[in-house]
């Protein structure tokens, strides 16, 4: 199955500057794992150590937030992810 990721400019110069990725899997997770299969210096940006999304990340599928529970969300063919990066501030 065939889902888009569109990869946010801060990330674009570990992907070749390529916007959008065209990534195999069932669920955000397996996506994600397939993305940093071909673009391995991604994943220090979006994963942990142990392959957990980083607390700083947000992934929307479709325009609509995948939280809590992320990477287990399921995915359909030609669903679009998006990656954001968390801001916080006071």
């Amino acid at each position: 199955m065939s889902v888009k990721v569109n990869i946010p400019h801060f990330l674009q110069h570990l992907t070749n500057d390529v916007k959008v990725v065209a990534v195999n899997g069932s669920t955000v997770g397996e996506c994600l794992h397939d993305l940093v299969q071909r673009f391995p210096s991604l994943t220090k940006h979006l994963l942990d150590e142990n392959s957990k999304l980083l607390k700083l990340v947000d992934v929307y599928i479709n325009g609509e937030s995948a939280y809590p529970d992320e990477l287990n969300k399921p995915v359909n063919d030609g669903d679009e992810l998006y990656i954001m990066l968390v801001l916080a501030g006071g």
